[in-house]
Order: C-alpha cells, then sequence, then structure tokens
C-alpha cells in the first residue's frame, strides 16, 4: 500500500530509507566502541555485496558484451573521460564558493565507475539492451577498481590521499577478491540467488544502507555539519544537477550522431551518467584514511539521489516511445544461470 502510494508520485522508497538512514546517523551515531562494531560490519557488508555481484554476473554475458566494443567504449569514455573533464572544469569555475573538502568530494563523484543495480533497472524500464547494461555497469565497476584510484592520484589534491600500494591492497582484498570467489562459485549459487532475488535485493541494499550509516556517524563525531551551509549544500546540489544535465545530454547527443540503435542509447546514456554509492563510499573509507569521510562522500550522497530521480522520469519518456521499437531478447545465460 505505502509502495504503491509512494510509487504514484515517483517517489523510490529506497531514497526515504537513505533519507531516514543519515538522520538516524545524524541523532544516534555510533560511538565509541559501537563505531568500532559499525567499521567491522562495514567491512563485512561490502565484502558481501561485491560476493554477490560476482555470483550474480554471467560471464558468458560480459564476454557478448564485450563484443559490443562502440556502446562499451562510448560508456567507458563517459564514465572515465567526460566526467572528470566536466568535473575539473565546474571546480575550476565555482571552487571559490564552496570548501576544500567539498571541491574534493565533487571531484571523487566524477571519478566513480557506473552504478550496477539502478543502470540495469532503468535499462529495462525503457526497454533497452538490458544484457549490453549489464556488462557494461559491471565491466565499468571493474576497472573502476583500477581506474578510481588512478584518477584520484592525477586529478584530486594528493595531500592526505591514501592512494599508495596499501589502498590498492584494500581495495583487492575488500572488493576485488569477493568478487572474484562469487564468479568462482556462481556455477554452484547462481540458480539459487536467482530463485531469491529479494532476498539479495534486501542484503544488497541494506549493505549499502550500513555503509552510509557509519560514514555519517564518523562525519557526525568528526562535526562535519557544523562545516556546512545551508549555502554550501545549496550550491553543491546545483553543481550536481548541472554535471548530471551536461552528461545526459552530451551522451544523448553523441549516441544519436553515431547512429545507434535506440536501444543502445538508453544504455549509453543510462550506464555513462550514473556514479556508483555503493562503490565510491567504500573506496572513499579506502583512499581518504583520515579526512572528513562524510563531508567528502555528501555530493555523492546528493548526486545519488538526483540520478535516480532524473533517470527515472527519462527512463518513462523511453519507455512511451512507438512498441516497434523493441529490444532483443536477454541471452539465456542472462535470465538462467544455471545455463551460464
Amino acid at each position: 500500500m505505502i509502495r504503491r502510494t509512494l510509487a504514484r508520485f515517483g517517489i523510490d522508497p529506497y531514497l526515504l530509507a537513505l533519507l531516514g538512514t543519515v538522520a538516524v546517523a545524524i541523532i544516534l551515531p555510533a560511538r565509541g566502541q559501537g563505531a568500532v562494531v559499525a567499521n567491522d560490519a562495514v567491512s563485512v557488508a561490502v565484502a558481501l555485496l561485491f560476493f554477490l555481484y560476482g555470483a550474480r554476473l554471467s560471464p558468458k554475458a560480459v564476454w557478448e558484451g564485450l563484443l559490443h566494443w562502440r556502446l562499451q567504449s562510448l560508456v567507458f569514455a563517459s564514465t572515465y573521460i567526460l566526467f572528470p573533464v566536466l568535473g575539473l572544469g565546474l571546480t575550476k569555475a565555482f571552487g571559490t564558493w564552496l570548501s576544500p573538502t567539498l571541491i574534493l568530494g565533487l571531484m571523487f563523484v566524477c571519478v566513480l565507475p557506473s552504478t550496477v543495480q539502478s543502470s540495469i533497472a532503468f535499462t529495462s524500464i525503457a526497454r533497452g539492451n538490458v544484457a549490453a547494461a549489464l556488462c557494461s555497469a559491471s565491466v565499468s565497476n571493474l576497472f573502476g577498481m583500477v581506474v578510481t584510484p588512478l584518477l584520484v592520484m592525477l586529478l584530486l589534491d594528493s595531500k592526505g590521499v591514501g592512494f599508495s600500494g596499501e589502498a590498492m591492497k584494500s581495495i583487492a582484498l575488500q572488493l576485488l577478491l569477493p568478487f572474484a570467489i562469487g564468479q568462482l562459485l556462481r556455477p554452484w549459487i547462481g540458480s539459487f540467488l536467482q530463485r531469491y532475488k529479494s532476498v539479495i535485493s534486501i542484503v544488497d541494499r541494506g549493505s549499502i544502507l550500513l555503509v552510509v550509516y557509519d560514514a555519517f556517524s564518523e562525519g557526525m563525531a568528526a562535526g562535519i555539519w557544523s562545516q556546512v551551509t545551508v549555502s554550501d549544500l545549496v550550491v553543491v546540489i546545483l553543481l550536481d544537477m548541472v554535471l548530471l544535465a551536461a552528461v545526459l545530454a552530451i551522451t544523448t547527443i553523441v549516441s544519436r550522431r553515431l547512429g545507434f540503435a535506440k536501444e543502445d542509447e538508453i544504455v549509453i546514456v543510462f550506464c555513462g551518467s550514473k556514479k556508483s554509492l555503493a562503490s565510491g563510499i567504500p573506496m572513499a573509507n579506502i583512499l581518504f584514511p583520515g579526512q572528513a569521510l562524510g563531508l567528502i562522500v555528501l555530493p555523492l550522497m546528493l548526486f545519488h539521489q538526483i540520478q535516480l530521480f532524473a533517470c527515472a522520469t527519462l527512463a518513462q519518456r523511453y519507455a512511451r516511445r512507438p512498441a516497434e521499437s523493441r529490444p532483443e531478447p536477454l541471452p539465456s545465460a542472462v535470465l538462467d544461470p544455471a545455463k551460464a
């Protein structure tokens, strides 16, 4: 009943859950031994999250998606070239309006990989090429484990940034290793995960909520809200909106100029315009040790919510196009993990 009411007004219940988690962290932040427990729980949750990503992804679907190299190249260019270029321009133009930490956070948004779950979900709603979206989003996150730290080192103020051999080792152990184990175990557990999608979704989203709670608890302990004014929030929101609008417009225009089918255009627009909260917060925790993590991820939190609202509206517009323009059916390996 509540879900249907929220859907009628275009409100994603998960967005409300994210906002509620932030509110709980502000009112009841984890302190002392509770903070230690929360940090340990986050490490387990993040490992579980990437294990599930690995276990759900069909190797056959990855291979078929990679063969569509023009589409994948454009998504990669949007995620790791277009975004950083636009971010550098915005931070140069408006850098004096925000604190260095918020500028750092805004640039961090620009070097992150694409989302997995929402990119695929919106592509499906818009009647796009879901198999290609699955591949694009997943490959973007795999590359992001290496590319994002490198871009942090090259483009962001390196003072205090924890990019080092130890940082790469932490990313490999916390993100890449669980993903690889999930891939290895997929032949045995893939069909189970396919049958219990709702349970896996709860684990998936619950892990992100736990990570968000821990990040903002640390922020409360560090007193981040005393460092953020209403004008700061307004400027960050406006810059996030400008950044997203520019990428959506550019990816749409370029994909049409290059003659992509509508189903592939949808993949390029949705996968090329998103930034991952699930990958971003764990990476920020590794790459920015000892800094005000809650303040650094604030632009990402806001961008994440803005992108969901904007892309939900855009997906509905795509879905209303003439019915004769249909995407090709999903490969059997995507629909049935046991066939992979």
